[in-house]
């Protein structure tokens, strides 16, 4: 079990003083490196060096020795850190880019021992007499002689066996000198490409999350070993090198007869490894000093002068300016850099004063780019930016918390939007973008709590698969949750006091609570039902999520754990059984009731007894995180209200009266035909979130019935209610040659497009085609709306064949934009030419022409096509012990590639090529995908009972199958 270890500001800074002391002399040495990886013959250890954490093993591996498990000993504690990094961006005699480093670590020892064990993984060390390391005493203590060093491959260890033991209370320095390839893998210290006028540039950068860190220089790359870090880096002259803290120092040199810059950074504050940053480039960037604190955009230098950073550095410094004020904290780091990637696996890293982007997420073009493309930037960083308190100044003990970080950065970066962009009313859209998404994740009996065990979560890999659905909006849905039976300013009160208590230190997800519970104390006639422990255990320590069932004749409510397949096996037991303390915010007949808690498995409310035409809604505004479902009765009564004046109830209540009852209905819990008839009113609706949430949900119908007689009459019905929506657009922007002014009225707008183009609405498709061949005839000027080029380049590629393809093929190779190329990426899939969709998964295995950030998402696109799901799954069944090494091992995203192919799996042929799948890959391993592979299995059992299972009936695969659905979608539709 981890430590959580408090050292103070000044007591990590003497120690980096007596590092440098120390090691003066050492670090002047010239440095030798090995010319191949070290070979371990001989040396203990041995048997574990041979396998690798991402392959499974034959037999069970029994830790014995420390160096064979996963976690750190909590002998030693490290202070500080001097690195010295030299990255080569020029490939050396054999073809490959590498670095050249030393470092020394001060660390404490607070339990004797004769062993160090440090984490380094594929690093080449320098010997110094056969060993790997030198070892110091600092002050008065004296290092014991090193016996012998050898590295462990499984566990991704450098093990450093003493003659005699370590004295506890003293502090030692443990110096190595090492080299490691500058690969393109997206890991630890790696190297991005990209064309600048025809000729390749290429940046050294980093990615250290989750554990990483220890493939650019030893460490001890836990989360609670925070330290104090030195940075030097030796580059290129004409490059500029960044870190997370202020340049110190910067001069001209020669090294190896090569001339360079050497930069030293100013000691960072006592931080974890994973937020480590190192960055060597030759981009441009825009600056600001916003209330004394210097803020940097960096990007390549066309992005910079075409002014791509000015939208991200207007947004900066007033989300800082709010999340100072929201959390009662001065941001604590003297500069704030931003710096756009044309190389980056996620979305956005949140390194302490040097934050990473993809360049979709940093970048803007106020004439090319959408607005899509404009809140995504801004969400990004006020993302990242909230990190730079949750999560970086006060840090999880261990990655099982991670939804502490996360889901607390998915939820406040809504306020930090609104607050910058307060006119999109984007507080709205987490019921969206986070609420029903992770509904679905959450609904399976293969889901996990958003705080595990700290013994499930060791391995790299396991600690990849943390970063999920449940973690990043869970994580945000139960906090927004929480926030609004506390109320926001309570909560904030109490997030201030946890922020200051554990400044520069390490917590656990209770720390919190505590705080958020004195501030409940200390708030008069604020009460609870029960503390704050006691309330959000439930909803942290057991999976899953409640369906709240309400009889409005007799007022009785009940609670259940909401399952898609009620008949799968939950093998995760709940010390709470699964029931939930839940606050249920309700109204009747409009008007907003007194907040009631749902505290037991059954109970009676007498005010929710209703009669004659009264109607109850439970769960406004989505502020809980649950599932709502009513007797008959009341389901009919809010449908009439939906008929006859849908704005009585808000945009995300509509919302979620569509989803719930979808999802009620998949889980056999109300008819499908309720479930449709929630949509009979749309065709009088105008407003995005309702439109949204319903054709995510539509969405699963496409994708389990476009391959069935059943899609003809889902497509009359989709026409006949989107038609009216395309028209309503046509007049506001005076026959398609206006924006309209509101934010989600421009995303309606898409829409309205793309729906009405797929079905089939007149006039539709010969818009798309006009507009795309007047490009096509002048491709320097492209007439598409920012906001409808995804929707208008998708519809042109699958109404058009090779030269649509090819066209396109040619723009976004062609591109500087990289929110452009994003949309001509996702568009190419959309061709109903199997030999073109066969190319282009080709593509997808060469960095040439799909860059490997984006490989797996193309992938995903590929299959998201009907044409296209079979030729996917044929390509990455085919392909897997290649994809697996290149993208599988610790990609946080991968996930979802084993997601996205399977979306449309609901036949008993396709379950069983899943398990054989499964079957005939256990000797490669699925890395972080492995849980998303039980789950696809799951769904894809549950598809299968719900295509063919409704209410206990058991429809034929003859024609005339689906009846029930086919039956009120041709009722809706005609009448």
């Amino acid at each position: 079990m981890g430590k959580v270890y408090n050292v103070s500001k000044n007591e990590c800074l003497g120690l980096v003083v007596l590092a440098v002391s120390a090691v003066a002399t050492i670090i002047g040495l010239s440095i030798a490196y090995d010319k191949q990886r070290a070979k371990n013959q001989g040396n203990p250890g041995d048997e574990a060096d041979t396998s690798s954490t991402s392959v499974p093993l034959t037999t069970p591996f029994t830790p014995k020795e420390p160096w064979d498990y996963y976690r750190l000993p909590d002998s030693l504690i490290p202070g500080s850190y001097n690195v010295t990094l030299w990255p080569r961006l020029k490939p050396n005699a054999d073809g490959m880019y590498i670095f050249t480093g030393h470092s020394a670590v001060v660390f404490r020892c607070e339990k004797k021992t004769d062993l160090i064990v440090i984490h380094a993984n594929k690093l080449n060390f320098t010997t110094f007499l056969g060993n790997h390391a030198k070892l110091n005493g600092l002050g008065e203590a004296v290092a014991p002689a090193i016996v012998r060093t050898w590295l462990v491959v499984r566990t991704e260890y450098l093990v450093i066996q003493l003659s005699s033991k370590l004295t506890a209370g003293e502090s030692y320095v443990l110096y190595t000198e090492f080299r490691g390839e500058l690969a393109d893998d997206l890991e630890g210290f790696y190297r991005s490409e990209y064309m600048d006028d025809g000729v390749k540039k290429v940046v050294a950068t980093s990615q250290m999350q989750a554990t990483y860190a220890r493939k650019a220089f030893p460490c001890f790359d836990e989360p609670a070993m925070k330290a104090v870090f030195i940075v030097t880096i030796i580059h290129d002259r004409g490059t500029v090198a960044l870190s997370n803290s202020k340049e110190m120092d910067s001069s001209n040199s020669t090294r190896d007869n090569v001339p360079v810059t050497v930069t030293t950074f100013e000691p960072t504050e006592r931080m974890s490894t994973y937020l480590l940053a190192f960055i060597v480039c030759d981009f441009d960037s825009i600056q600001s000093d916003y209330s004394n604190l210097l803020i940097r955009i960096w990007a390549q230098r066309k992005a910079i002068g075409g002014g791509q950073g000015n939208y991200a550095l207007n947004v900066t410094g007033p989300i800082l300016q709010f999340y100072e004020k929201y959390y009662n904290t001065t941001y604590p780091l003297s500069k704030s850099d931003q710096i756009a990637l044309p190389d980056f696996n996620a979305g956005a890293m949140e390194n302490w004063g040097l934050v990473t982007y993809r360049e979709t997420a940093l970048l803007y073009d106020p004439m090319l780019s959408s607005t899509g493309n404009k809140e995504r930037v801004v969400t990004v960083i006020s993302h990242e930016l909230a990190h730079m308190w949750f999560g970086n100044l006060v840090t999880l003990q261990w990655w099982n918390d991670l939804w502490l970080n996360e889901g607390f950065a998915s939820y406040v970066e809504y306020l930090g939007v609104d607050y910058v962009e307060p006119t999109w009313k984007i507080k709205d859209h987490i019921i969206l973008y986070d609420v029903q998404k992770v509904f679905a994740m959450d609904a399976l009996a293969s889901s996990h709590p958003l705080s595990r065990k700290e013994e499930e979560v060791t391995k790299p890999t396991e600690i990849s698969e943390m970063f999920n659905t449940i973690s990043y909006s869970k994580g945000a849905a139960v906090l927004r949750m929480l926030s609004e039976f506390l109320s926001e300013p309570v909560f904030a009160k109490g997030l201030s006091s946890y922020l200051n208590t554990f400044a520069f230190g390490n917590t656990v997800h209770t720390d919190l609570w505590d705080h958020l519970q004195q501030a409940v104390e200390n708030t008069p006639n604020l009460h609870i039902p029960h503390n704050v422990h006691d309330i959000m255990n439930r909803w942290t320590l057991q999976m899953g999520f409640p369906v709240v069932t309400i009889n409005t004749r007799t007022g009785r409510i009940d609670q259940k754990h909401f399952l898609l397949d009620s008949d799968s096996k939950v093998d995760r037991p709940s010390q709470f059984n699964y029931t939930w303390f839940v606050p249920i915010k309700w109204m009747k007949n409009g008007v907003d009731q007194q907040q009631y808690w749902l505290l037991k498995e059954t109970d009676t409310h007498a005010p929710m007894r209703v009669s004659g035409d009264e109607w109850v809604l439970a769960n406004t505004n989505v502020s809980g995180y649950f599932r709502v479902n009513y007797d008959v009765d009341n389901w009919g009564r809010l449908l009439s209200q939906l008929n006859t004046n849908h704005q009585v109830l808000s945009v995300m209540n509509r919302a979620q009266i569509i989803d719930d009852a979808f999802n009620l209905a998949r889980a056999k819990i109300i008819p499908t035909t309720t479930a449709l008839r929630t949509t009979e009113y749309l065709s009088k609706e105008r407003d995005y979130i309702p439109w949204a949430s319903t054709l995510r949900n539509l969405d699963y119908y496409v994708l389990m019935f476009d391959r069935t007689e059943v899609y003809g009459v889902l497509q009359a019905y989709l026409k006949k209610q989107i038609k009216p929506l395309f028209e309503y657009y046509g007049t506001l922007t005076a026959n398609w040659t206006k924006i309209p002014a509101g934010h989600t009225d421009q995303y309606n707008q898409i829409n309205a497009i793309r729906i009405a183009c797929v079905v089939g609405v007149k006039g539709c498709r010969e818009l798309i085609n006009s507009w795309f061949r007047q490009w096509m005839e002048n491709p320097d000027h492209n007439p598409i709306q920012p906001n409808l080029k995804g929707t208008v380049y998708c519809s042109a590629i699958a109404l058009g064949g090779v030269e649509e393809w090819d066209f396109v093929w040619r723009m976004f190779q062609n591109t500087s934009l990289a929110s452009e190329a994003s949309r001509l990426r996702s568009a190419m899939a959309c061709t109903k030419t199997p030999w073109l969709l066969n190319r282009y998964l080709a593509y997808t295995l060469d960095p040439t022409k799909i860059r490997k950030q984006d490989a797996t998402s193309t992938i995903q696109y590929i299959a998201h096509n009907v044409v296209g799901m079979p030729l996917a799954w044929n390509f990455i069944r085919s392909k897997w012990s290649y994809i697996f090494e290149q993208y599988g091992r610790g990609s946080f995203s991968f996930s979802n590639l084993i997601n996205g192919i399977t979306l449309r799996f609901s036949t008993e042929f396709e379950l069983q090529e899943l398990k054989k799948f499964k079957e005939d890959n256990l000797h490669v391993g699925f890395g972080s995908a492995t849980m998303a592979l039980e789950q696809a299995i799951e769904k894809t059992a549950a598809n299968i009972k719900w295509v063919f299972f409704r209410q206990g009936i058991v429809y034929s695969l003859s024609p005339g199958a689906h009846i029930a659905i086919n039956l009120e979608l041709n009722r809706i539709t005609f009448g």
